[in-house]
């Protein structure tokens, strides 16, 4: 097998050889290259062709979004950002993700010791899974942001109260962070009560709820402990914390905690969809996007021994055929679909319910 071919692009030295090092451990890649800056990093693309990019986003001469709305449109490459965790910096990582990146990451602390070798084998995983990665297709019909008043302005009204026991629960991964804004795109104002795990670092997850916020009719917000789940709300699970749901008198609730990790994520899907099977039953939606790994498979196998109806995105519209292909394989999935056709496969089936 060739190895994955790797250009590190970062201002720091320090960060160069410490990225060289770990990856370079691995037989299967090879960084072909490094660049302290943009312009020298345009160079190094054009001549070595690598197979992924390492990129920070805070560099002299040019900014990290810049560079890489330029390489997307002349050279597009499989690119992972590389960003220290801070708010105003996840801003820009998720922007990266907007015009192309796969996938980000957090730089670590200064002080790594205690923690280097799950540092080194998050690093490798996540440059493998992004070598294996689709690019993303930039979708030629830009997402409409909904100007209407959010639902917590408006009055109560009929379809809103036949949606009111209903649970939408939503795992992704990989590429998720774009999948959900088309997903959401295509629900209303009063969409069911909504919960998602998106794997992500802790600080990101704020920023990305305070983003969806902006774009939909729709509360979005990051969730915190006893927020009640109601229609026309989505709420994401923190970085960082499991998220699960429970049911008290005629309503739902979220629960975190910090259990270890499972299948190395915190959050977990797993976690999630057991708790929706547990208290919703017949009354939920599963959805599984695109994602690398295994998480939510086996809690969606659980929803659907429940009787929830479950949908997995298909294979041509993922970034990372992971997570969908493995809930298919257990047999948790009711219909898998392209992602643009998701949002009304959820309406037809709560139509049909409700009805």
């Amino acid at each position: 097998m060739p190895k994955i071919r790797v250009l590190l692009v970062d201002d720091s030295a320090v960060i160069r050889t410490l990225l060289r090092k770990i990856l370079e451990s691995d037989p299967q890649i090879e960084v072909v290259g490094t660049a302290p800056d943009p312009y020298v990093g345009r160079e190094k693309l054009v001549e070595l062709k690598p197979d992924v990019m390492i990129l920070d986003i805070e560099m002299p001469k040019m900014d990290g979004i810049t560079f890489l709305t330029k390489v997307m449109q002349y050279l597009p490459t499989r690119t992972m950002i590389f960003s220290s965790l801070s708010l105003e910096r996840s801003e820009v990582a998720l922007k990266c993700l907007e015009v192309g990146a796969i996938d980000t990451m957090a730089k670590p602390s200064i002080d790594i010791s205690k923690g280097v070798n799950d540092f080194r084998d998050e690093l490798i995983a996540r440059v493998k899974v992004v070598a294996k990665s689709k690019l993303p297709i930039k979708n030629s019909s830009p997402i409409i942001i909904n100007k209407e008043i959010k639902p917590k302005e408006m009055p109560v009204s009929g379809a809103l109260l036949k949606t009111t026991h209903q649970i939408l629960a939503i795992a992704s991964s990989t590429g998720g962070t774009e999948a959900l804004k088309v997903l959401l795109a295509g629900l209303p104002a009063d969409l069911p009560g909504t919960v998602i795990v998106q794997h992500m670092p802790a600080v990101f997850t704020k920023t990305y709820a305070g983003l969806l916020n902006k774009m939909f009719p729709f509360e979005v917000k990051e969730a915190e402990e006893g927020d009640k789940i109601l229609p026309g709300r989505v709420l994401i699970a923190p970085g960082d914390f499991h998220m699960e749901i429970y049911r008290s008198g005629g309503y739902y609730y979220v629960k975190l905690h910090q259990q270890p990790p499972l299948h190395g994520v915190r959050p977990a899907a797993d976690y999630l969809m057991n708790s929706v099977a547990h208290y919703a039953g017949t009354n939920a939606i599963g959805v599984v996007l695109t994602g690398m790994g295994k998480d939510g498979a086996q809690g969606l196998v659980e929803m659907k021994k429940a009787g929830s109806f479950n949908i997995a995105q298909d294979e041509d519209s993922c970034v990372v055929f992971g997570m969908p292909k493995v809930a298919i394989e257990y047999g948790a999935i009711d219909k898998t679909m392209n992602l643009d056709h998701i949002a009304s496969e959820i309406l037809r089936h709560i139509n049909k319910s409700t009805n």
